[in-house]
């Protein structure tokens, strides 16, 4: 069984490469600023750590005022620290406020660390999260059959009007007179003018009507 070659990849050559450098100025800087032994190999790591945090936050949770806030400090501190050794300053004699920068830095890159690792960009209001009890419909009560539909009183229909007794004779007067109005106008006539035709009251000319037609 063969083993697969072993493949050199250009961009992590480069990236140990200015690791290493960018490691290195971060340490002369340290200890030229008065932070001698181990002290001056910590700081290096603390600023390459708070900067990869920083990465890493943006690359997870998206971007955000807070992520790139501190990364903006870390990618200052490393750029810093690399052109402040090219020899813009004189490591045997640092300046006060360089000193005071470096001393300052734990407590920053602490504060930074503490702050990218224990906030949250994604979190959810409570108003907006969905409430387990309101969604939970209540079950309908059971109808029983007899309270389904109120019993309503039994209608009974209203009497019919008595029957009017009509003459035979104004019926036969009524004829003549719907003859006449049917020749003169070519329309029936309708129960109005049959009574005024008439004279007789309305209820007595509805019954008229109701044997002509």
């Amino acid at each position: 069984m063969t083993r697969p070659a072993l493949r050199v990849d250009a961009v992590l050559v480069q990236a140990v490469i200015a690791g290493a450098l960018s490691f290195a100025h971060l340490h002369d800087l340290a200890a030229a600023a008065g932070q001698d032994g181990w002290k001056a190999w910590a700081y290096p790591v603390s600023v390459d750590l708070l900067l990869v945090a920083a990465w890493r936050r943006l690359r997870t949770d998206g971007p955000s005022q807070l992520a790139w806030c501190w990364f903006l400090i870390a990618l200052v501190a490393s750029l810093g620290a690399n052109v402040a050794t090219a020899g813009l300053l004189d490591l045997g004699n640092v300046p006060a406020w360089l000193r005071i920068l470096v001393a300052a830095w734990p407590a920053l890159a602490f504060m930074g660390g503490t702050l990218l690792a224990h906030s949250s960009a994604g979190h959810t209001s409570v108003s907006s999260a969905p409430d387990p009890v309101a969604e939970v419909a209540p079950e309908p009560a059971p109808v029983d059959s007899a309270d389904a539909a109120p019993t309503l009183p039994p209608v009974h229909s209203a009497p019919a009007p008595p029957a009017v007794a009509v003459p035979a004779a104004l019926v036969d007067h009524a004829r003549k007179v719907a003859a006449d109005h049917q020749e003169r106008t070519g329309a029936p006539i309708d129960t109005g003018t049959l009574r005024a035709r008439l004279g007789v009251p309305p209820h007595l000319a509805d019954a008229i009507a109701a044997q002509l037609a």
